[in-house]
C-alpha cells in the first residue's frame, strides 16, 4: 500500500461504519457504488441493508410480494433485493404488468402488458389474436392480423410512479414477415393525464418510413378507400438511397423504431413528469386511423414506462 493509500485508510478509517452507512444511504445507488472504491471502511458499508433499503421505493415490499416465484424472503441482502429487481422485472397485478428498478436511479419502471391494454378490436380473433412466446415476459402477446383502424391505449395511476421524475413511454412489439400498411402512413402517439391537454407527435412504426413518404410511390391498382393492393417503387439508384437514408433515419431522428437488448423493438410514444403528489391516470397511445388503408404484422407486447436518462 502506498502512503497515499495509507493516508486514506488510516483518515476514513477512524469514522464510525455506522457513520459511513448513514452517509451512503443519503446519495444515489451510483454514488454508493463509486464511494465504495474509497476504502475499506467504505467497501464494507457500502454493503449494509440499510443502506440499500434506503435506495428501494417505500412500497417495495408490497409489489414484490405479488410475484409469486419471487419474495423478498429469497434474497440474502437488500442489495441483492435490489439488483434483481434492476435486472429481472417482476410480474405483478395477476401477470398484467412487470415492475424492475432503474439501476442509476432506484426509479420505478412498468410495463403493462398486452392484456392490460385497450386495443380496437382486439377480441376480435378476425383482425387480432392472442398468442403466446418464449421471448415474451408475460404469457400472452397481441398479434395483429389486419385492420383498418389501430388504436391501442395504455393506462398507469401515477400514483404507483416515482414522484419528481420524468417518464419516458414506449410501446414495445416485433414486427412479422407478414408486416403491412405502416410503410407511407405515421401513427399518432400521445402521453398525458387521462382527460386533459396530451402531448401528441407522429412516428412510424417501419423503419424506412419516413424515406418513402418523402418519395412517394404509385400505387399498382386501388380498390376504394380501404385498399389491399401492392405498391411499385421508384427508381433510385445506391447512392441516392445511402444519402436520403443516412439523413432521415428514424432510429437516429428518434421518431421510429429501436433495438432493445432484449430483442424486442420499440418506439417512443412521449414523456411527461410525474410531480410530487400529483393524482390521475398517465394515458398513452398510438393510433393510425387516417391513412384508411390495412395494415397489420405486428406484435406487441406492451407498453414501458422508464424514468428519462439524465444527460451527464
Amino acid at each position: 500500500m502506498d502512503q497515499e493509500n495509507k493516508f486514506v485508510e488510516d483518515f476514513f478509517g477512524s469514522i464510525p461504519e455506522g457513520f459511513v452507512a448513514k452517509a451512503l444511504s443519503l446519495t444515489s445507488p451510483g454514488d454508493a457504488c463509486r464511494l465504495s472504491l474509497v476504502c475499506s471502511v467504505f467497501r464494507s458499508a457500502a454493503e449494509w441493508d440499510a443502506v440499500w433499503e434506503s435506495f428501494l421505493p417505500p412500497d417495495y415490499h408490497k409489489i414484490v410480494t405479488q410475484d409469486e416465484n419471487a419474495g423478498c424472503s429469497s434474497f440474502g441482502s437488500k442489495k441483492d433485493l435490489y439488483l434483481r429487481l434492476c435486472d429481472h422485472p417482476f410480474i405483478i397485478d395477476g401477470g398484467n404488468k412487470s415492475f424492475s428498478l432503474d439501476k442509476r436511479t432506484g426509479k420505478k419502471c412498468y410495463m403493462l402488458a398486452a392484456r392490460d391494454l385497450s386495443i380496437v378490436w382486439g377480441d376480435t380473433p378476425r383482425y387480432w389474436r392472442w398468442i403466446s412466446l418464449p421471448e415474451s415476459r408475460f404469457t400472452e402477446v397481441a398479434e395483429l392480423i389486419s385492420v383498418c383502424w389501430f388504436e391501442v391505449h395504455g393506462r398507469i395511476s401515477t400514483s404507483m410512479l416515482s414522484p419528481n421524475t420524468v417518464y419516458v413511454a414506449f410501446i414495445v412489439f416485433k414486427s412479422t414477415s407478414e408486416t403491412h400498411g405502416f410503410e407511407y402512413q405515421p401513427a399518432e402517439v400521445s402521453i398525458g393525464i387521462s382527460g386533459l391537454e396530451t402531448q401528441t407527435q407522429t412516428v412510424f412504426l417501419e423503419p424506412e418510413g419516413e424515406q418513402r413518404r418523402r418519395y412517394p410511390v404509385v400505387p399498382r391498382r386501388r380498390m376504394g378507400m380501404y385498399h389491399r393492393g401492392g405498391v411499385a417503387y421508384p427508381n433510385l439508384n445506391q447512392n441516392q438511397n445511402q444519402n436520403v437514408t443516412a439523413q432521415v433515419n428514424p432510429s437516429v431522428n428518434g421518431n421510429g423504431p429501436r433495438q432493445r437488448e432484449d430483442g424486442w423493438m420499440e418506439i417512443e410514444l412521449g414523456e411527461y413528469l410525474i410531480k410530487g403528489g400529483e393524482e390521475g391516470e398517465l394515458e398513452m397511445s398510438m393510433t393510425e386511423v387516417k391513412g384508411g388503408n390495412w395494415k397489420g404484422g405486428l406484435v406487441i407486447q406492451g407498453i414501458e414506462i422508464r424514468p428519462k436518462p439524465c444527460k451527464t
